[in-house]
């Protein structure tokens, strides 16, 4: 399957457009994981902890696109956008959205 973010690859005609396909995750923040960016942010530093849920999210939500545009007949998902937001009580949850279009390349 390829991926990209752009409309378009360069040599390859699109001989079907599927649609839009999407994939999501939610994660929340667990105590430590606060804690632990709590103290990392007084002190300086990156917090390793939420980038590596951000990181799971994303490939989570890329994979559910992925699975989508394989279930269509696809074989590269085009015009991809990542979105990242905050959601629930106080924020507390980080949503990852992938979205792209489905299409068969030749």
């Amino acid at each position: 399957m390829l991926l990209t973010t752009t409309n378009t690859v360069e040599g390859k005609t699109i001989s079907t457009y599927y649609g839009m396909v999407t994939g999501e995750a939610i994660i929340g923040a667990n105590i430590f994981k606060d804690i632990f960016a709590s103290i990392t942010d007084i002190v300086g530093g990156r917090s390793g902890a939420y980038e590596k849920s951000l990181r799971d999210a994303k490939n989570i939500a890329i994979q559910e696109m992925i699975e989508a545009a394989k279930a269509l007949g696809a074989n590269a998902i085009l015009a991809i956008d990542l979105d990242y937001e905050t959601l629930g009580k106080d924020s507390g949850m980080m949503m990852v959205s992938a979205n792209g279009t489905a299409v068969k390349l030749d």
